[in-house]
């Protein structure tokens, strides 16, 4: 079989699609005004945004006045956990409950509010990656105001329970906040039914632009801001509106979400025979649960191998892929996620992530399925530390 390019990073980020680009380009071009001004064409853009609005709400069984525009999830998941932060110190509450394989967006806020006076409960995880509602449960002190749970975890592509996790928060009234960036277009998600306070969402996850997301905030709810200045997004959210994105966001969230179930029984299969393939490599496992995941998510870990040289590898053959090792980032230490399950280092560090989307193809997976046991036998070859495992020596003790 010849080389060809095969993208499966879409965890990562995804393409930008042609209907997508086709919705945005006349705010890309004639439609350029300004949403606060009065004259036609700003005028256009802000009816384009509330179009855009409604969308977006539908997709997740919200109203249109609780979304909010954002740059991303990760300022969504900021402006969710600090601002609700503001309000509880006001009324003397600062505890609040994540879990421990979190998104750094998620873990670097809860530790910046460590930092300033507030208490955080990490809730572990059980070694397939899953939060156990009861642990939420009790975790809630008389003092906390928010739980934030990840609807499915961007690496190993486990799925909370979140309508138990949530009806936990509602009964306890405290706020519950999940960063539903990978869920979203994977996920039927009703924010209502599920007991969801707050909710982060990101475009570039579903084919939209980079830069562009939203916060779900239910009515009710009236966070301070986190970006200060103008008066855009109902007083919200200070800056210019990225109206083209915005409506690039709308139109990607509508394709995505338009049959989930259809889409989960393609990818599935997909994911179902790549996993079964690679797992009869000697020495490998696959990370996160086999059933509660998300459709288009394969982790496995292979003993004996660094992350980094398995994508580089694979990269050499047009395969685009992701690691356990955090080696784009420039650090040396595996994924706290990873950990989190209870890998020992040397495992998580040799661990693959393969995700794939609405453009990949049978012949994609057949094309991983052949490349990546004969990348790991010759990285094996060349490694003493596969050696020393089939001498059977107790790496991990050292």
């Amino acid at each position: 079989m010849d080389k060809r390019f095969v993208y499966a990073d879409n965890s990562a980020t995804t393409k930008i699609t042609a209907p997508v680009l086709e919705a945005m380009m006349p705010y890309l071009t004639d439609g350029y005004g300004n949403a606060s001004s009065i004259y036609s064409i700003g005028m256009d853009s802000a009816r384009a945004i509330l179009k855009a609005r409604e969308t977006v709400a539908n997709a997740i069984g919200a109203k249109t006045s609780e979304i909010y525009f954002t740059s991303g999830g990760s300022e969504a998941d900021n402006w969710a956990i600090k601002c609700a932060a503001d309000v509880a110190a006001k009324k003397g509450k600062k505890h609040l409950i994540t879990t421990v394989f979190e998104h750094h967006a998620v873990l670097h806020t809860c530790q910046y509010l460590e930092k300033h006076g507030f208490d955080v409960t990490y809730i572990p995880v059980d070694e397939m990656g899953l939060v156990h509602p009861e642990d939420v449960e009790k975790a809630i002190r008389d003092d906390t105001f928010l739980v934030s749970v990840m609807f499915a975890n961007n690496e190993i592509g486990t799925i909370q329970p979140i309508a138990e996790i949530g009806k936990i928060c509602r009964e306890k009234k405290v706020w519950f906040h999940t960063d539903a960036v990978q869920a979203v277009g994977n996920v039927p998600i009703n924010v209502s039914e599920m007991n969801i306070d707050l909710l982060s969402l990101s475009g570039h996850k579903i084919h939209a632009p980079k830069g562009i997301g939203a916060l779900y905030m239910r009515t009710g709810i009236n966070l301070p801001n986190l970006i200060h200045g103008g008066a855009q997004e109902r007083n919200k959210r200070a800056g210019t509106e990225n109206v083209a994105s915005i409506v690039g966001l709308a139109k990607a969230i509508e394709l995505a979400t338009a049959d989930i179930p259809a889409k989960q029984a393609r990818l599935s299969k997909m994911r179902d025979k790549i996993i079964a393939e690679l797992l009869k490599i000697p020495e490998s496992r696959l990370n996160g649960d086999p059933v509660k995941r998300l459709a288009g998510n394969v982790n496995i870990s292979f003993r004996g191998i660094e992350g980094e040289s398995l994508l580089l590898s694979l990269d050499l053959e047009g395969i685009c892929a992701s690691s356990g090792s955090a080696c784009t980032s420039g650090s040396l230490d595996p994924s706290h996620v990873l950990l989190a399950i209870g890998l020992p280092h040397s495992t998580a560090h040799g661990s693959l992530r393969i995700s794939l989307g609405d453009l990949n193809t049978e012949e994609d997976a057949d094309y991983i399925i052949e490349k990546v046991p004969a990348i790991v036998g010759k990285l094996r070859a060349m490694s003493p530390l596969w050696e020393r495992i089939l001498r059977d020596e107790d790496i991990d003790a050292e």
